[in-house]
């Protein structure tokens, strides 16, 4: 009984010296603890268990583990924007910055938008734009979007593997460039957003095929 109490003092000490320590730092913890286990323990004061301190805490395990506290520098912690919402596609389109160069994807996926569906209305471009992003992500065609845009007898205006030059300093092209980067970020629902299919309105080529939606001069399918 008698150890069994004296290693309950023991633990208590180290309990209150570990909150000791953190409450004022650079105090002689050592000192202060003896004095602890004397009140925990509910006995005298002994110049005994001053000495033999260290050699009982060494030997007998804390079931009160020391555990720093965790710091939160609120400061230098990054806040993560909120997606801006607009109130119409044309305040989208207007809202884009042209890049001085386009990374390989963004190129591609523009540069499609672009002979696919220039002079269209903003939607049927975002449309044709958000047709080709679903194939790259489906499985059933390239897994890139240059990949779609030149794989073979999918779009008329690539002709052996490459496509015609662009005018870059026409509206139609900056337009193009900020409806891709729209469609990339998913910054407008477009109407046609799971479709994977389009044709001309002039052609009727019989798919059997949902059809999603008509938009400017195409009709889509999934």
């Amino acid at each position: 009984m008698k150890l069994v109490t004296r290693a309950a003092a023991i633990s208590a000490a180290l309990t209150a010296a570990a909150a000791l320590a953190f409450a004022s730092p650079g105090i002689a913890v050592e000192d202060e603890s003896a004095a602890v286990v004397t009140r925990a323990a509910g006995m005298a004061p002994d110049a005994s268990l001053s000495t033999d301190l260290a050699t009982d805490i060494a030997a007998t395990p804390s079931t009160a583990p020391l555990v720093a506290p965790t710091i939160v520098d609120t400061a230098s912690t990054a806040v993560a924007a909120a997606p801006v919402a607009f109130a119409t596609l044309s305040a989208a389109v207007a809202a884009q910055d042209t890049p001085g160069t386009l990374d390989r994807e963004l190129e591609c996926l523009a540069s499609a938008t672009y002979f696919e569906s220039r002079g269209e209305p903003l939607e049927g471009q975002l449309a044709v734009a958000e047709v080709i992003i679903n194939r790259a992500e489906s499985g059933r065609f390239a897994d890139s979007i240059c990949g779609v845009v030149h794989q073979p007898g999918q779009f008329s205006f690539v002709r052996g593997g490459k496509m015609p030059p662009v005018n870059r300093n026409s509206d139609a092209w900056e337009e193009a460039v900020a409806v891709a980067q729209i469609a990339q970020d998913e910054a407008w629902e477009s109407k046609a957003s799971d479709a994977l299919f389009f044709h001309a309105r002039r052609v009727s080529p019989r798919w059997r095929l949902k059809r999603v939606a008509a938009v400017g001069n195409h009709i889509f399918y999934r």
